[in-house]
């Protein structure tokens, strides 16, 4: 059992008797009124989304998950591929698990799940990773003057803002979490 304050995006519950995954959860606290939590949680099995107030004292019941070790491997139409690394058993996990991860993804990724009755139901990405810039506007001059920021794509399609100074083929660190640019990757 945790509190509700205690709940994140990705955590595994059981709300009302069934599996679901918090999808977004916000703590909210209004003048003098009781502060609370606000989520959007994702039934498992019938994948209905429902918004779920909760008191910031509530207790949720958290189910016994076991977390492992993955690599990713690539796509194979809607499926996603991930390999175990002690097995080397290939698993198709459904993009409703992935997420929004998918836009961060790219073969080798190591990932972690988290297994509930034999099947995965939390997909889970390093806090950063490194992309390649496939696609940048030249630099103009003068702009590194000022704090301007271009859009780039990136080698998985996620387009974020960058420094000026970031070109076409250069790697660079994305936080996972926010999907913004932390630095050049070495």
């Amino acid at each position: 059992m945790i509190k509700a304050v205690d709940l994140r995006k990705g955590k595994t519950i059981i709300h009302e008797g069934e599996l679901s995954i918090v999808h977004e959860a916000q703590h909210v606290a209004k003048g003098n009124k009781r502060s609370y939590m606000q989520a959007k949680i994702k039934n498992f099995k019938t994948g209905t989304i429902t918004d779920v107030r909760f008191s910031v004292d509530e207790r949720i019941e958290i189910p016994y998950v076991e977390s492992k070790s993955y690599e990713y491997l690539y796509r194979d139409g809607e499926k996603y591929m991930v390999m175990d690394t002690d097995t080397f058993d290939q698993i198709p996990i459904d993009p409703d698990v992935v997420g929004e991860a998918a836009q961060y993804l790219k073969p080798n990724e190591k990932i972690a799940c988290e297994i509930y009755n034999d099947q995965i139901v939390a997909f889970t990405l390093p806090n950063t990773v490194a992309l390649e810039v496939v696609e940048a506007p030249p630099v103009v001059k003068g702009a590194t003057a000022t704090n301007q920021l271009k859009e780039v794509t990136l080698e998985t399609g996620l387009k974020i803002r960058v420094p000026p100074f970031i070109n076409t083929g250069e790697k660079v660190n994305v936080d996972t979490r926010t999907g913004e640019y932390i630095d050049r990757a070495k």
